[in-house]
């Protein structure tokens, strides 16, 4: 509410009137303000995270075998470079390739891949296994790089793995590490 009060000052000479001056209340305004935000805190909605599910082992359980054409060696290195091989690191069914993390590298070798493992195991649903490999000089945005390409390209069987020490040797005279 707004009310003016008169102040009984001093008069200084005929004439003068009394000057007024104008007080508002501001209990109410305060009320709807708490009103306001009260009601607006309770009908937002708040972002949900968006996390990737990560499927972990119930207990240590013995390895399973699967097959070298199956396996596919992802050894992250440094300057967004990459280099791949088939098979086991000891020994790789195919020679160790280095790519780029772009479009036009990585996702066409595991389009491709994936597509000649199919072929070989007859099923859609058997395809490549992919070790990831980071190393040291890797960052994390290349390993966040890598599990978006094989999403992708629809590769749902991945592990990330340590780098043994014949991955870090290929990699070092392949100059990515």
């Amino acid at each position: 509410m707004a009310e003016l009060n008169s102040s009984a000052g001093s008069l200084r000479g005929k004439g003068r009137t009394s000057t007024l001056s104008p007080k508002v209340d501001m209990t109410p305004m305060v009320d709807l303000m708490f009103l306001l935000i009260t009601f607006f805190m309770l009908t937002t909605s708040l972002a949900k995270p968006f996390m990737m599910p990560l499927a972990m082992p119930v207990k240590a359980s013995p390895g399973m075998e699967i097959a070298d054409s199956r396996t596919m060696n992802l050894c992250i290195g440094k300057d967004n470079r990459i280099q791949w091989y088939m098979g086991k690191a000891e020994n790789p069914l195919t020679a160790p390739e280095v790519t780029s993390l772009s479009t036009e590298g990585l996702r066409e070798v595991l389009k491709s891949q994936n597509q000649s493992v199919q072929g070989l195991t007859g099923s859609r649903e058997k395809g490549v296994i992919a070790l990831i490999k980071p190393t040291d000089r890797s960052n994390y945005k290349n390993l966040v790089d890598v599990l978006d390409e094989l999403k992708i390209t629809g590769i749902e069987n991945y592990m990330i793995v340590g780098t043994m020490p014949i991955d870090i040797e290929r990699m070092k005279r392949s100059a990515i590490y």
